[in-house]
């Protein structure tokens, strides 16, 4: 694969309260594993000191390269509420392939992860301490794992599985559907949107809309409304500005392309499931560590389903913090 430089940013380091970061583009020429070939602009991100043991880390289709808030941009995170549990690690993190609509093809979770593998080349990583991934990003780092056992120490899969629930796949389709209807008459925002608000029922649990939207549906404007479709409303209204038709096509496709040999995953791996997760069902996920030669399942209750990587902050970062220690980081 030929790759270039493209721009590199870096802040200073002083005595800020918050970390040391770089942010820099990688243009590459990348095979894609569904066929044909990309020049491709992989954005990435890196915070933490320079010394200190590196950590790769994704998360969902709709998180990017942010994951810490740092000196060179100083906003939240997309998991901020686990900066405690990152401190002292350098934390590699990117822009994931399609994410900007620009690649408009089939991608597989093995392209995003020779992306990453692509732009440890160029900081000169020969060797990772960990993975981090959750949901669409633990698929990421279960491929890592398998590309390239000898890049990364081990491996933290939350809410993800070896392969895609067929009853999951059907979900997402209806959203890819959506978002057609969308594009054929005029208005792919509005796909966007609705797509989105039916994968937030996916995301979330029945126990949590039971808690907050108890109301009784009211009648106004001439229709019924339901108490949870304001909610709905605001989520959809939100992703439709931060992600376009064609990013939301290709990456929700990419998370049905999904499919590895547990067996195959070489290096300690833990994965995490979540009860209520109807996305991901704990059988699969159980599978997935039972397959896995050093896998170990761990399972946390909590009434935000899928979400949960991003809820439940003390859990989470108890679970962090063991597969960390694990690892010598």
């Amino acid at each position: 694969m030929n790759a270039m430089l493209k721009t590199l940013t870096r802040t200073a380091t002083d005595d800020g309260s918050l970390p040391d970061a770089g942010r820099f583009t990688v243009e590459m020429h990348l095979p894609l594993h569904h066929g044909g070939e990309a020049e491709v602009a992989i954005r990435a991100e890196v915070v933490g000191p320079a010394r200190a043991p590196v950590l790769l880390a994704a998360g969902g289709i709709s998180a990017g390269r942010h994951v810490l808030a740092n000196r060179l941009d100083p906003s939240d995170g997309w998991w901020q509420c686990q900066a405690g549990s990152f401190a002292g690690h350098r934390l590699l993190a990117i822009d994931f392939l399609a994410a900007d609509g620009t690649l408009d093809r089939p991608v597989d979770t093995r392209d995003q992860a020779r992306a990453m593998l692509a732009v440890m080349d160029y900081l000169g990583i020969a060797h990772a301490a960990g993975f981090v991934g959750a949901s669409y990003g633990a698929m990421v780092g279960m491929q890592l794992a398998v590309i390239a056992p000898h890049r990364v120490g081990g491996l933290l899969a939350i809410s993800a599985a070896h392969r895609a629930h067929p009853f999951s796949s059907a979900q997402r389709a209806l959203q890819r559907q959506a978002i057609e209807l969308g594009e054929r008459f005029g208005d792919p925002a509005a796909g966007v949107a609705l797509a989105r608000k039916f994968a937030i029922l996916t995301y979330r649990s029945a126990a949590e809309f039971e808690g907050r939207f108890r109301d009784a549906p009211r009648v106004g404007t001439g229709r019924a409304k339901v108490s949870a479709e304001p909610y709905l409303d605001h989520q959809g209204d939100r992703h439709c500005r931060r992600m376009s038709a064609a990013a939301y096509r290709r990456l929700s496709e990419s998370i049905d392309l999904h499919c590895i040999e547990p067996g195959n995953i070489a290096v300690p791996a833990t994965f995490v499931a979540v009860e209520s997760d109807a996305l991901v069902p704990i059988a699969d996920i159980a599978r997935a560590a039972t397959g896995a030669p050093l896998g170990r399942l761990v399972t946390i209750a909590s009434r935000f389903g899928h979400d949960a990587f991003l809820k439940e902050d003390a859990a989470i970062a108890a679970i962090l913090d063991t597969f960390l220690t694990s690892m010598g980081a």
